[in-house]
C-alpha cells in the first residue's frame, strides 16, 4: 500500500518534533516535510506534493486558513488537517470554507491524529469528538429557540443517502455510480437537499452531517 505523505506545519518547534514523533511511529505514515509558518507552508507544499497537510491554526506571518485556502486552490488532491486551540463554530466554518477535511483541537490532536490523517486521506472529513458533540450541542439549541421541526426529517430516503456521499467527500460521478443513477439525477437530489436545508457551500453541508451524526 503506497504510505501516506505528510507536511507537517506548526510555528512551535517542540509542539512540531512531538507530532512527527507520532506520525513516524504510524506504519504507512512518512512525513516529507516540516514548516514553521503560513509562507513556508505554501513552499513545502508545492515543493513536496503531500497527501495530507498537518497546519496549525495561528501561525506567524500567514494564519493557518488563509495558507489553506491557497494550498487548496494549488493542490486540490492535498487534504489538510487544522490544528485549532478554538472549538467555536466561526473557526471551524473558516477552516472548512478554506478547504480543510478536519478540524482537531490541539489538547486532542494526540489521541486523534492518527485517525484524522487515515481519514482525510481518503477523501472523507474528520473532527475531534469535541467538536462533533459542540456542533451538535448548538444545533439542537438553535433547533428549540426557533421552536423549528427537524429539517433533517423533510429529506427523501434517496436525498439522505447523497447527504451521507457528498459528506463523504464524493463527486456527483461517483455517486451516480455507487447508486446506478445518471448524474443529472444526482444532481437534482443534491439541489433539492440543499434547497430543503439551506444549505449553501460544501462547508455548510459537512457540518450539517457533522450535527446530524451523518458523519463524524
Amino acid at each position: 500500500m503506497k504510505p501516506i505523505r505528510i507536511l507537517l506545519v506548526d510555528d512551535h518547534n517542540v509542539m512540531r518534533k512531538g507530532l512527527r514523533l507520532l506520525l513516524e511511529s504510524q506504519p504507512g505514515f512518512t512525513v516529507v516535510g516540516e514548516a514553521a509558518d503560513g509562507r513556508q507552508a505554501i513552499e513545502q507544499a508545492k515543493a513536496t506534493n503531500p497527501d495530507v497537510v498537518v497546519l496549525d491554526i495561528a501561525m506567524p506571518n500567514l494564519s493557518g486558513t488563509e495558507a489553506a485556502q491557497r494550498i487548496n486552490e494549488m493542490l486540490p488532491n492535498t487534504a489538510i488537517v487544522i490544528l485549532s486551540m478554538h472549538s467555536d463554530e466561526g473557526y471551524v466554518m473558516r477552516a472548512l470554507r478554506a478547504g480543510a477535511k478536519g478540524y482537531l483541537l490541539k489538547d486532542s490532536a494526540e489521541a486523534d491524529l492518527i485517525e484524522a490523517v487515515k481519514t482525510v486521506s481518503t477523501g472523507k472529513a474528520y473532527f475531534s469528538q469535541e467538536i462533533s458533540k459542540m456542533l451538535v450541542e448548538d444545533y439542537v439549541r438553535e433547533i428549540k429557540a426557533r421552536g423549528a421541526e427537524d429539517s433533517y426529517e423533510l429529506l427523501t430516503p434517496r436525498e439522505r443517502e447523497i447527504l451521507h456521499l457528498l459528506a463523504e467527500g464524493k463527486s456527483n460521478k461517483d455517486i451516480a455510480a455507487t447508486l446506478n443513477l445518471s448524474p443529472y439525477t444526482v444532481e437534482t437530489h443534491r439541489r433539492n437537499l440543499q434547497e430543503k436545508l439551506s444549505l449553501h457551500s460544501f462547508a455548510e453541508l459537512i457540518l450539517y452531517a457533522v450535527r446530524k451524526g451523518v458523519i463524524s
